[in-house]
């Protein structure tokens, strides 16, 4: 049976509308990346914008792979004893966001997939946009 709720995560839920980042001021952006030795993961695990008020948007993706956005804060890094360890920070140059620090937000566009739910995140900005994507519950991100 498909889920009557297409639009939202079966084991989260709906998250936070992501049209109400449109209007906001990207002022930072924190990450955590998974790191094994001295490795680091390509693309982080999760993503937290911050806004010129303090608000703190949470993309990341879910063992159902669907893509989460919620209102949430960062949280600390932590290690995974023999698999690495988890460091959270800001992120410098290392994301497709990097380029668009103290820009506004224009608009945002939401995919769906039956089975899944949010799949991917378009957050567009006057000079560019960011894609997040679930692949195979991963979160990939792409400008």
């Amino acid at each position: 049976m498909e889920s009557e709720n297409v639009n939202q995560c079966p084991l989260r839920g709906p998250g936070v509308g992501p049209e109400g980042l449109v209007g906001r001021r990207l002022e930072e952006i924190l990450a955590a990346w998974h790191r094994s030795g001295d490795e680091e993961s390509g693309d982080p695990l999760d993503v937290w914008l911050i806004d010129s008020q303090g608000s703190s948007v949470h993309i990341t993706t879910d063992s159902d792979w669907c893509l989460i956005v919620e209102a949430s804060s960062s949280h600390e890094g932590y290690g995974m004893d023999s698999w690495g360890r988890v460091e959270v920070a800001p992120v410098g140059d290392r994301t497709p966001f990097a380029a668009h620090l103290g820009e506004d937000i224009v608009s945002v566009r939401e995919e769906f997939e039956p089975k899944t739910g949010r799949i991917a995140l378009e957050v567009t900005f006057a000079s560019g946009r960011v894609r997040c994507d679930s692949w195979a519950g991963n979160l990939r991100l792409s400008a």
